[in-house]
């Protein structure tokens, strides 16, 4: 989050609509991948330059170009005179810090929306920005950086001309993508709930400080997906009550089953936050009673040794006339009565259930 305000901060006294990228992906080279369909046939093309896309808004059907990599200006500029984006949305799509939501333009839809993904090498989630831009025939995507998304089977779909999704226009092609985004954070809430599970075994077994720092990174992550889902419920209530002419009736149903799923998953992340919390909890419990434990036995030794030390100074007086220094079993009457002191305060220690099994106390 900081390091994010500090890509942020570097863009700080730029005029207003300036595309300049702020995000931690780079390198890799921009790709463009553009889908024509209608409910008859289905054609994908990679188009090298934005320019061969300039016809997208001539077909009869719907057209979906996606567009994979943020950190190029000179690509974002040529985006923005082809598909004739105003510059404040441009500076929205670079801007990867931005807060879900949604914005209705003169003739078209602006959405913003974060896909997750769970790294299982470095056991955290990362987000990647999606901008949905949806026009009368056709809708763009702008995903932060290449290297693969959560779209695939509705390309898979689209191809094979399974499902609806060739008898729909392009609000339908929007939901689907913005469903599989939401379906996926279930699939990055199972993971991070068996990490929460283990760690749970974990705290109820051996605490340690390992585990404490995970628990925070994972209360961390928590903290950032309820950031992240919570406006996306917004985006989805606004989508479904319609109003737009962008958005037809019949693919509302299908939001409302959308808008389900949202709470569904705010539900979760609320649910973890809380188990997080409580283990917390459990942990310090877990710390502090160990420390008791500690204390405990140290206490019953000193315990122990209190009447011993008594004996032993009682003893160890240097006074002259003391009549047990000269009794012949003086020295073997002191033991035995140090060990009967010894076995007493054992004995109490047990029928307290302090020690051993416990008594009645």
């Amino acid at each position: 989050m900081f390091e994010q305000l500090r890509r942020r901060s570097r863009s700080a006294g730029l005029p207003p609509g300036s595309p300049e990228y702020v995000g931690d992906h780079g390198g890799e080279p921009v790709s463009i991948e553009m889908l024509t369909y209608d409910a008859g046939q289905a054609e994908a093309t990679t188009p090298k330059r934005l320019s061969e896309c300039a016809c997208f808004n001539d077909g009869p059907g719907v057209t979906w170009i996606n567009i994979d990599g943020l950190h190029d200006p000179g690509v974002i500029k040529q985006a923005a005179e082809v598909f004739r984006l105003h510059s404040l949305v441009v500076e929205d799509i670079v801007h990867t810090g931005q807060r879900p939501k949604m914005e209705e333009l003169p003739e078209a839809i602006f959405v913003v929306l974060k896909m997750l993904k769970y790294n299982e090498d470095e056991r955290r989630v990362e987000d990647e920005q999606v901008s949905f831009i949806l026009g009368p025939r056709y809708l763009l995507t702008f995903q932060e950086h290449a290297g693969g998304d959560v779209f695939g089977d509705v390309r898979q779909r689209i191809l094979t001309g399974k499902g609806r999704a060739r008898a729909q226009g392009p609000d339908y092609l929007m939901y689907a993508l913005i469903d599989a985004v939401v379906d996926n954070y279930f699939v990055v809430l199972e993971r991070m709930g068996e990490d929460i599970e283990d760690i749970e075994e974990q705290l109820l077994t051996a605490p340690s400080p390992v585990q404490l720092e995970r628990l925070h990174g994972l209360r961390r992550e928590a903290l950032f997906l309820r950031k992240y889902i919570f406006p996306l419920r917004e985006v989805v209530a606004r989508l479904e009550k319609g109003g737009s002419e962008l958005v037809d009736d019949a693919t509302i149903v299908y939001l409302r089953d959308l808008y389900d799923h949202t709470i569904q998953v705010m539900d979760t992340v609320e649910t973890f936050r809380d188990m997080l919390a409580s283990m917390v909890e459990l942990y310090l419990s877990n710390i502090s009673l160990k420390m008791n434990e500690i204390m405990k036995v140290l206490a019953m030794f000193a315990s122990l040794f209190i009447p011993l030390n008594f004996l032993a100074a009682l003893y160890g007086m240097n006074f002259k006339f003391m009549p047990e220094l000269d009794w012949e079993y003086g020295y073997f009457t002191v033991l035995t009565l140090m060990a009967c002191s010894a076995t007493g305060t054992l004995l109490y220690f047990r029928n307290k259930g302090w020690i051993g099994k416990k008594g009645r106390g």
